[in-house]
């Protein structure tokens, strides 16, 4: 029986070496770098960056966030990544633009922002 031929670019020969998370809320910019299995190797904020109050959720402080946590895996020898987004902030474009510059390259851009399905009951309307 033939050997089966190997998928390129699957997660199990080791092609794929982490992941990019990037969470983008109103307030806050997160980004993490984990390897496949989940463990986190790189991780930075806005907020860890110096940023204060509203400009944490401006774009050029996600920017620098994304900047900071990819720069130390860059250093360690990634190549090739996978980036997962989620959130509505206005930090998830300028996360991305700043990863792309990193020299990093992206295999696949996945939103995986969480939408209801018509999920939980609404407050009753206020009475004044």
């Amino acid at each position: 029986m033939a050997k089966p031929i190997p998928r390129v670019g699957s997660r199990r020969n080791g092609r794929i070496s982490s992941l990019i998370h990037v969470q983008a809320s109103f307030n806050n910019t997160i980004v993490t770098v984990t390897d496949v299995r989940g463990r986190v190797v790189s991780w930075s904020s806005a907020g860890t960056c110096g940023f204060r109050g509203t400009r944490r959720g401006a774009p050029f402080a996600a920017q620098t966030a994304a900047g900071n946590a990819i720069r130390t895996v860059v250093d360690q020898g990634m190549q090739r990544a996978e980036v997962m987004i989620k959130g509505p902030g206005l930090g998830r474009d300028a996360a991305l633009r700043a990863i792309r510059r990193s020299g990093i390259l992206l295999s696949f851009v996945r939103d995986v922002t969480p939408m209801p399905h018509n999920g939980c009951r609404p407050p009753k309307k206020r009475r004044v």
